[in-house]
């Protein structure tokens, strides 16, 4: 008898396809949304990768360019309305307010100081956005992925326990194929909620720290501006 249930569980296809195959319309469709979650993952995490390469690039560039002693409104010229960068964008918002702040005789509309902020402030909300973005399906997968994973194993469970009540048997051909599918979900649960919650943490301290650096490029900024509007009065 032993060798019989033996050589049936040699028969079972327990490769990750095979496993696939075999499991219940639930725990494929388990394994299917786990699936399609990895892989959106991966992709938010690569995309974001090269969004915050590309952006450390783009600060220091603008910051050599800013520094370089070339005028505010040359550079404002430059860029135009509509520029790329986020430090270009914050520069802008704050160059755009600081010229609707003067008045056609020359002067200075009462309140300028606190509108340049705001206009910065805004396109500081819109950079944080920005880099924010996706990093919640990162926080959501971590936090789901292993309790889908863990419904698929419940259901693989209940799936082998069924086939040793209607084989009236407990060998190893009869309970496996339900244990593998069930530990399987396990496994995909796993392989989605780990790197989704290792990255998302280190995704979003670097979206912090590009979002800290300009709030410093901001506040030095508007210092300057400050100056230039004692200067005006």
């Amino acid at each position: 008898m032993e060798t019989e249930a033996l050589a049936a569980a040699r028969e079972i296809d327990f490769s990750i396809l095979g496993l696939f195959a075999q499991a219940t319309i639930t725990v494929k469709l388990v394994m299917v949304i786990l699936l399609i979650s990895s892989f959106w993952s991966w992709s938010i995490i690569i995309q974001k990768f090269i969004n915050y390469r590309k952006s450390r690039r783009e600060n220091s560039a603008f910051e050599e360019v800013f520094w370089s002693g070339q005028p505010l409104d040359e550079l404002y010229e430059r860029l135009g309305e509509n520029p790329d960068s986020a430090p270009e964008k914050v520069f802008v918002a704050g160059m755009a307010e600081w010229r609707r702040s003067h008045r056609s005789d020359g002067g200075l509309i009462a309140g300028a100081q606190a509108r340049i902020d705001r206009a910065m402030n805004v396109a500081l909300g819109r950079v944080a956005d920005e880099l924010n973005k996706g990093l919640i399906v990162l926080a959501t997968t971590g936090a789901i992925a292993p309790f889908v994973g863990l419904f698929g194993t419940v259901w693989g469970i209940m799936n082998a326990f069924k086939e040793i009540s209607n084989q009236q048997s407990t060998n190893l051909a009869v309970v496996a194929p339900g244990i593998a599918e069930a530990l399987l979900a396990t496994a995909l649960g796993l392989l989605a909620a780990i790197p989704a919650v290792v990255f998302y943490n280190k995704l979003s301290g670097d979206a912090d720290r590009l979002t800290a650096e300009q709030e410093v490029f901001a506040d030095e900024f508007s210092m300057i501006l400050s100056r230039q509007l004692d200067r005006s009065e």
